[in-house]
């Protein structure tokens, strides 16, 4: 089986528990998730299945949605709930009109630090490790570029509010609030997260790991999952002359005269790619002494 699954992640669960549990409940070894979320978010998890793993670094390349909810005037070491309380501060001089100016703040390609507790590695070691082990003072936050699309509030009852914001890959919503109530002088952190939407993924098509369970007995799982050539449908597209397929196949680096049909446009980078019998992969496009060509980047 080599199909991707729309898995609503619960609370409590790590994302590579929600990896063990599929692996359990399909019998198969080759599973991968798209995109840690943490053990107390919850939502959208595409699971990729044997070799539809290939395209897990695709997945977790696009945009994001989450709904966050946000309490200012207290400041927390990881940013979120879960974490001690570092201040206190009373938030009741903050108005609707300087939350909003913050958060518009945040709009658009901004630096990041992420947070000391989170996954990413300094050295071979995740920071939340390094911290946990009393190391904290090793690691050197640097500041990552990220793309905020929007932000939306849903509702507001200071020191409460809720917003959705839609965001590039690598952007952490629990530094969003930590860095909002800088901003204000008050502190802020993260009580709750649902990730809503990854890519083509929505939370109202999500199933959740018991469901996943009824599909398999019930024979389902086919049609309650995606293909690669689904989730890579807002790719163009390229078709093989006959004669180019095996060389695409080999790695080879193929000219657009062995092109037998496309939709490309000017700005096209990575494409599907298609025999006359069908979708074979992805492809990476580039300009050699000004022609335009294609080389292989994920076959299946």
């Amino acid at each position: 089986m080599d199909r991707i699954f729309n898995i609503y992640k619960p609370a409590g669960m790590t994302s590579h528990d929600v990896v063990y549990k599929v692996r359990r409940i399909l019998g198969i070894k080759k599973v991968g998730h798209t995109g840690t979320l943490d053990p107390d978010a919850v939502g959208v998890l595409p699971i990729c299945v044997g070799r539809a793993t290939k395209v897990c670094d695709l997945i977790l390349n696009k945009d994001k949605t989450y709904i966050c909810d946000m309490v200012l005037g207290i400041e927390t070491d990881t940013y979120d709930s879960s974490g001690q309380v570092l201040e206190v501060k009373d938030p009741s001089a903050i108005t609707e009109e300087d939350l909003i100016k913050a958060l518009e703040s945040q709009i658009g390609v901004i630096d990041q630090l992420p947070p000391k507790y989170s996954a990413l590695k300094v050295k071979g070691r995740r920071m939340c490790d390094l911290v946990r082990a009393g190391k904290g003072d090793q690691i050197d936050l640097v500041a990552r570029k990220i793309f905020i699309k929007r932000i939306s509030i849903l509702s507001m009852d200071l020191p409460k509010v809720k917003f959705e914001v839609e965001c590039s890959k690598g952007t952490y919503v629990r530094s969003i609030c930590h860095d909002i109530g800088q901003i204000l002088e008050v502190g802020a952190h993260m009580t709750g997260l649902i990730r809503s939407k990854t890519g083509i993924f929505e939370i109202d098509k999500a199933i959740s790991l018991e469901e996943l369970e009824r599909l398999r007995d019930d024979d389902r799982l086919e049609e309650n999952s995606w293909s690669v050539e689904d989730v890579l449908s807002d790719l163009p597209y390229i078709v093989l002359r006959d004669n180019a397929v095996k060389y695409y196949s080999n790695g080879g680096k193929i000219e657009e005269r062995r092109f037998d049909n496309h939709n490309l446009k000017e700005d096209s980078d990575l494409v599907r790619v298609y025999s006359k019998d069908g979708f074979i992969g992805s492809g990476q496009l580039f300009r050699q002494d000004g022609v335009l060509m294609v080389k292989s980047h994920k076959f299946f």
